[in-house]
């Protein structure tokens, strides 16, 4: 109800839209001011829309009126040319739409299939095959550039499809702010849609409502409003059209007689005047923040600012400028086409320049040897895999790339309300005047009565731990008919109220969806649910006391608390119940000095767990109209009945999150706008202050948002650990946290709910935003959006971050494993000559695209459906410095590949150079190359071609033992899982527990026969032959292939201990 001075929740929640459901009658409360108001909105200015011809400018830049917070009521209806109580005549309006044009905020700017799209082709290795693509085709190599374009079509629509789905994804989390609004034109109420609002229009506005524009309040009854998504502000703000503000720059939390667009009514009702749509609304100048150019071209040239503009977009087409994996992979792409163009030099070189289509060719098939044709689409296909396991654990990616940085996270900066609380209050404990306490534990849904458990710790009371109505001991059936009667929250699941026997035994629920819902102050809507655990709802306890209401005093921010009558019809008693905070209901009270030393102390004992703390109050006195006229008749005399604390209570997996970030060495840092002491005690509950710190440790983890604000950003870098905890956060304090963090060296998450958190979201490396409560402009800057708002959902998205990271060292070791074999065995192959001294192909330019596409491609993403290692959220973050390519990572690849490549030259020389053709009975070839055996079949290829044959099979079979080999780094392939399978045939469960990999081996092995033997294709498209006696080279290849990389591991093991998988640490910040 926001009758306290803590607030109750830092960032309130956009509730469903829906009518009137209640208004609390009462005299409008005097201004008090606020001191909560954020750097990012301060700093702008109100700049409204222009008004048609007809109607007067208003400026704030200072033009010839004031700001509107400024202005009477008088002055606002000449201003803006219309009535507070006709409104605007239909036709002014309609001119009005047309020339200032929709209630729209443009942060959100749907879907653009252009932009996705040159998302697909901006990194390197793209741009690398469409110039050996264009190549290809210049020399009229039809097959090979065709190969090419497809695998490039492949790559781009692979990625262009999952980005495109996760937009749409997105696009169906956003919603106006308010669709519909009702408007009072040409003296009639109408409902219209928001976005044909426009300036000087009346909107009225009731509990529950979204406020679709900026307006000024010209009448209203104990209205608040939940500005949370815009400041920041903790607590429901209460708005006074009658409050007189003179300051100009006043922050925007402090004026009090203005409603701005997103805000939510959270009580009583209201009119205002419509002072600005759509981009210039206060969301809509923060939403033109993140769509404007971050480059500022003040005092820089035109031809500096040109030439920025040029190197920005050369940076984003070649992916030099994204996540840590894109820039390596980017970086590597150009690396390989550097070494690309070096080998298609050496070969130039060896044939002594004297350049016609075959040696041509045969530099373009080096070139494209070293280049992993298949990686983008394994890469996307992985990513696009991990992005639904993604889903499923209610997270969704925006982009791709934010799905393997997240993997790399060193820390995370969270949001406590409704990240790592469940965002809605609870009754945490009361303590009533006799001594009794009760705790509500394990509760998982606060609008659910019989969600969680209720424990009571007193032995005066001989209380059991379930009661009933009908249990209850009067002192304490008084206190909860209080928490009742004295509230306007309305908490329903559309069935009727529990029965005294249902409320008999209240456990945890873990139903699937709960159906209760609630319209209502927080504290208010947590009160009510607290007794409805006892059957004792509102409605409830009217009925079974049969009373009716007599008056009402509402809450206000001055006087702090909230007292109604009631009565019995025809008796001439009646009862006052009140509640507010202790510190002001104290001299109301009717008791002895002791009592209330008591209730203070005790008052100071809850507030130090973190909670909110009420004091509820009774008294039953004779019926006059007094009590309803003045508040001092009503509120004197005051029987105190107990203490009630309440708080925002953690998610019940945020613990267990927070501990497995902590020991998989991730830095978890809380961000609110809420509390200090709210702030420690959540955080000490969920961990985030650990129980290890010392004394001098804790006082540095927490920390005010101001005095961090005040500290310099040398000072920042000299603390030796940043705060765990900041409180009472403002939006330039949190991007301030995220670029200490990066000044740091570390890469840092950070989650998101309001309009005010867009610039901290798209300052962090990854943001994510929250989707079930978050506003549009969150989503609209964030990487990836949390459905559910929780935050273990964000450590599922860093172990799949992880496994995806893992996976693609796995599968990218063995497509540069192929790669560095053919280059060697190309390379090797100038020495080849034939009768025309012409270097002769090892492997035809098919034979290597099919290799590097087919057989490697499926491989490889086997790999990438690698099940995540048992060990993955034990150890610490990689370093985000050495990237992929660890010392180990190019180790392997060097060795494997010469292993490789070795033996596919003695595959092919074995066959050349060895008397096979006695047993086949051919005319001898022996030794003899042929002639022009690169272009078409002729008698003399026949060594030539049965060669080819045989390095082909041999190194598909090579590339099929890898992919088993590299599931692991160091362990055998014979015993790879020594947790889990043990014994002689450990290999053969090895090899099955990935079972696409497996099917990808078992297919790349079978589907070797058919290419090899398939007649006209073998000869015409591969340029090889069937083989024979061949078999046993390629069987005893395979054989030292296998033992050769079991000793490197082996040796590894024995002498490269330090080595580890997926190893790198990184210090705490």
């Amino acid at each position: 109800m926001g009758i306290e001075d803590q607030p109750a929740v830092e960032e309130s929640t956009e509730p469903p839209i829906c009518g009137y459901t209640y208004a609390t009658p009462g005299t409008p409360p005097s201004h008090v001011n606020r001191d909560t108001a954020t750097d990012i909105v301060s700093i702008i200015a109100s700049s409204p829309n222009s008004l048609p011809r007809e109607g007067l400018a208003i400026s704030v830049a200072g033009g010839s009126h004031p700001e509107p917070h400024r202005l009477a009521v008088e002055d606002l209806e000449t201003i803006f040319r219309t009535d507070v109580n006709n409104g605007l005549g239909s036709d002014d309006a309609a001119r009005r739409l047309q020339f200032g044009g929709p209630n729209k905020v443009e942060g959100a700017q749907g879907l653009s299939v252009w932009k996705i799209l040159l998302r697909q082709v901006s990194n390197s290795l793209t741009m690398v095959l469409i110039i050996v693509m264009a190549l290809s085709f210049a020399i009229n190599d039809y097959i090979e550039g065709g190969v090419i374009a497809a695998v490039i079509s492949l790559n781009i629509i692979v990625g262009f499809v999952q980005d495109y789905r996760a937009e749409q994804t997105i696009q169906s989390l956003y919603a106006l702010s308010a669709p519909t609004c009702k408007v009072i034109r040409s003296g009639q109420v109408a409902t219209i849609k928001a976005e044909t609002l426009v300036r000087g229009d009346i909107v009225l506005l009731h509990v529950g409502d979204i406020v679709p524009a900026d307006l000024r309040l010209v009448d209203g009854l104990n209205l608040s409003t939940d500005e949370a998504l815009l400041t920041g502000e903790s607590l429901p703000v209460s708005k006074h059209p009658r409050a007189a503000l003179s300051d100009a720059d006043i922050p925007l939390g402090d004026r009090v007689n203005m409603l701005y667009s997103a805000s939510t009514v959270t009580r009583g009702r209201g009119k205002g005047v419509t002072v600005a749509t759509g981009m210039s609304t206060e969301v809509g100048k923060i939403a033109q923040l993140l769509r404007a150019s971050p480059v500022s071209n003040d005092g820089v040239s035109l031809l500096a600012t040109y030439w920025e503009r040029m190197s920005t977009s050369m940076r984003s087409v070649l992916g030099l400028d994204g996540t840590p994996l894109q820039i390596k992979l980017s970086k590597f792409a150009l690396l390989l086409f550097a070494l690309a163009v070096l080998l298609a030099l050496i070969v130039f070189s060896a044939s002594l320049w004297d350049i016609d289509d075959e040696v041509l060719i045969y530099g373009i098939c080096v070139g494209v040897a070293v280049i992993p044709e298949s990686l983008i689409a394994v890469l996307t296909i992985s990513m696009a895999v991990g992005t639904k396991a993604m889903a499923k654990g209610n997270v969704i990616v925006r982009k791709l790339s934010a799905l393997e940085a997240v993997g790399g996270v060193t820390n995370i900066c969270s949001d406590k309300t409704g990240t790592l609380t469940q965002g809605k209050m609870i009754t945490r404990k009361i303590w009533l005047r006799n001594g009794s306490m009760a705790t509500v534990e394990a509760c998982t849904d606060p609008f659910d009565p019989s969600s969680g458990s209720v424990t009571w710790s007193a032995q005066k009371s001989g209380l059991a731990s379930a009661l009933s109505i009908s249990r209850l001991q009067p002192s304490t059936r008084k206190f909860i008919e209080c928490l009742s009667l004295c509230n306007n929250s309305t908490v329903t699941d559309g069935k009727p109220a529990p029965s005294e026997d249902a409320a008999e035994t209240l456990t945890t629920s873990t139903a699937a969806v709960s159906s209760w819902t609630a319209v209502g102050e927080p504290t208010e809507i947590a009160l009510h649910v607290f007794a409805m655990r006892f059957g004792m709802s509102k409605e409830t306890v009217s009925q079974m006391n049969g009373v009716r209401l007599l008056a009402e005093h509402p809450f206000d921010s001055s006087y702090k608390r909230m007292t109604v009558i009631y009565s019995p019809p025809g008796s001439g008693s009646a009862d006052v119940y009140t509640k507010g905070a202790l510190e002001v209901l104290l001299p109301l009270l009717n008791t002895p000095d002791n009592t209330k030393a008591e209730f203070t102390a005790k008052a100071e004992s809850l507030a130090a767990e973190g909670l909110r703390v009420l004091c509820i109050a009774h008294k039953t006195v004779e019926d006059s109209a007094a009590l309803g006229d003045t508040r001092d008749a009503a509120e004197s005399n005051l029987t105190p009945l107990g203490l009630v604390g309440l708080y925002d209570p953690p998610r019940l997996e945020s613990a267990d999150a927070v501990r497995r970030c902590s020991i998989a060495g991730i830095s978890v840092h809380m961000l609110t706008g809420d509390h200090i002491k709210t702030a420690t005690a959540i955080a000490h509950e969920v961990g985030v202050l650990g129980r290890g710190l010392s004394t001098t440790e804790a006082a540095g983890a927490i920390m005010p948002a101001a005095s961090f604000d005040a500290m310099s950003d040398a000072q920042i870098d000299h603390m030796e650990k940043l705060p765990l905890v900041l409180a009472r956060c403002s939006p330039s304090t949190k991007v301030r946290m995220v670029e200490a963090i990066h000044r740091r060296g570390a890469f840092c998450v950070m989650t998101g709910d309001g309009v005010n958190d867009s610039p901290a979201l798209k300052k962090a490396d990854v943001g994510i935003a929250m989707g079930f409560n978050g506003s549009d402009v969150a989503k609209e800057a964030a990487d990836m959006i949390l459905t559910d708002d929780n935050f273990a959902s964000i450590v599922t998205a860093v172990e799949e971050g992880r496994r995806l990271f893992d996976n693609i060292q796995k599968f990218l070791l063995h497509l540069l494993v192929s790669n560095i074999a053919q280059v060697i065995l190309l390379l090797v192959g100038l020495a080849f000559k034939d009768e025309d001294n012409k270097s002769v192909f090892p492997l035809s330019p098919i034979e290597i695209l099919w290799a590097n596409l087919i057989t490697s491609s499926f491989l490889a993403l086997g790999l990438g459906f690698e099940e995540a290692q048992p060990d993955i959220m034990l150890r610490p973050p990689h370093d985000l410095r050495v990237g992929i390519f660890t010392k180990e990572i190019i180790a392997d690849k060097m060795a494997y590949g010469i292993f490789m490549g070795s033996l596919c030259i003695a595959a092919f020389t074995s066959v050349i150079y060895t008397s096979m053709e006695d047993i086949y009975g051919d005319p001898p070839w022996y030794g003899n190359l042929g002639s022009n055996c690169n272009a078409v079949y002729n008698e003399s290829c026949n060594g030539v071609y049965r060669a080819r044959a045989t390095t082909y099979a041999t190194l598909s079979f090579l590339l099929l033992f890898t992919a088993w080999e590299v599931k692991h780094f160091t362990r055998s392939l014979f015993n790879m899982y020594p947790e889990i399978y043990t014994g002689p045939f450990s290999v053969f469960r090895t090899v099955w527990k990935n079972k696409f990999l497996f099917g990808a081996v078992v297919a790349g092995f079978v589907i070797t026969f058919p290419v090899i033997y398939l007649p006209v294709i073998d000869k015409a498209v591969f340029k090889h032959q069937g083989i024979g006696i061949e078999w046993a080279v390629v069987a005893a290849c395979v054989v030292a292939y296998v033992t050769l990389v079991e000793l490197w591991k082996a040796g590894k093991r024995r002498f490269v201990r330090t080595i580890v998988y997926g190893q790198a640490t990184v210090g705490e910040v």
